[in-house]
């Protein structure tokens, strides 16, 4: 198996960070936007999509900030997925950083993805 490419991408959003931390923090908000539902059971997470399930575990959190989940199914321990709330100094202008992992001929797909993810976010909390 090839190694995985880390890459970070940045999503400007109109939003407040603590509001914005509901969505990507918690079962109820990930599944408004991420999956079709999620479940958790302290820091395991159950991330549903069409009947098929994914198990993820959150390696750290911090309030108002961040998020790290790795997969259960990924072998590899370095593997992770983050989602990071950036708050300009100067302009308070609020981005979502997503830093991932993806094989090199899947990274492209994958950023539309997290694009499409995004964007279904951003209808949730009316940020379009």
């Amino acid at each position: 198996m090839d190694d995985k490419i880390k890459y970070e991408i940045e999503f400007p959003i109109h939003a407040s960070p603590s509001l914005l931390y509901q969505y990507l923090a918690t079962p109820s908000g990930l599944s408004e936007w991420f999956a079709d539902n999620v479940n958790s059971r302290g820091e395991l997470f159950e991330f549903i999509w069409d009947g098929a399930e994914e198990k993820a575990k959150m390696l750290t959190k911090k309030n108002g900030e961040r998020i790290k989940f790795k997969w259960l199914e990924d072998e590899d321990e370095s593997y992770y997925f983050e989602l990071r709330i950036q708050v300009d100094e100067i302009t308070k202008d609020v981005s979502i950083m997503i830093i991932d992992f993806a094989e090199e001929d899947e990274v492209e797909e994958s950023k539309m993805l997290w694009a499409n993810q995004i964007s279904s976010l951003k209808q949730v909390i009316g940020s379009v």
